[in-house]
Formats: C-alpha cells, structure tokens, sequence
C-alpha cells in the first residue's frame, strides 16, 4: 500500500487541478496547453495506483497511446456517434474537438514522464548502493 500513496496523492492532486482549470479557467495557455499535459498525469497516476508494479516507462506509453486514441475519436466526433453529444458530462469526459497541438501536449508530458523516471531510478540507486 505504502507504494501506491505517492500516485494516489498525485491522481487527486492533478484531477482537483484539471477540474479546477475547467471551471474557472477559460482560455490561455492553462486551459489550452497545461490542462492537456495535466490529464496524461492524472490518467498515469490513476493505472498506476492499481498496478503499482508494473514497469513505469510501458505505462507512460500505454497512457499516451490512450490519450492519442482519445483525440482521434474527438476527430471522428465519437461522443456524437455514440448519442451522448447533448450530454455535457460525456462532452467534456471524452471531449469534442481534435487538435494537433493536444497530441504534442501529451507527448510532451510523456517525455517529461519518461526523464522524471529514469532521474528517480538514477537517484534511488545512487542513494541504495
């Protein structure tokens, strides 16, 4: 359990921001940009809270594939092929509108991932040896 307290502090701590900036932020760069790099740690912290062991650089790439495969369906405009396009909860959960820029956000937030694990992995075994 003790595992799992950093990534469950950071799910809460990430989507309390996430909706936070949804709601009383409504443009710019937080809402346009850093919301988008947000959500990749928010999904991140939230597989990892159940699967703790499992290697941490093939869940950052598991999460950006998902969010790749998101923004896609926001392209085929999924939300309304499904009939939930009048329903705002499913509208803003799935989202409606593709961007290229939100696919370089998550890259870049996967990028920063990948660096934060491997200076934590450098770290800790310098401190264990």
């Amino acid at each position: 359990m003790k595992k799992r307290i950093p990534y469950i502090t950071g799910f809460f701590l990430f989507l309390i921001t996430e909706v936070l900036i949804a709601l009383f932020i409504h443009g710019g760069f937080i809402r346009n940009y850093f919301g988008d790099v947000i959500v990749v740690w928010v999904v991140y912290c939230f597989v990892k809270m159940f699967h703790v062991e499992q290697n941490s650089y093939i869940t950052a790439l598991g999460v950006l594939i998902f969010s790749f495969l998101v923004e896609f369906l926001q392209y085929i405009h999924i939300v309304d092929i499904l009939g939930l396009g009048n329903i705002k909860f499913f509208r803003v959960l799935i989202g409606t509108s593709f961007s290229f820029i939100d696919l370089l956000c998550y890259l870049t937030c996967t990028l920063v991932t990948i660096v934060i694990i491997f200076l934590k992995s450098k770290f800790k075994k310098h401190f264990t040896s």
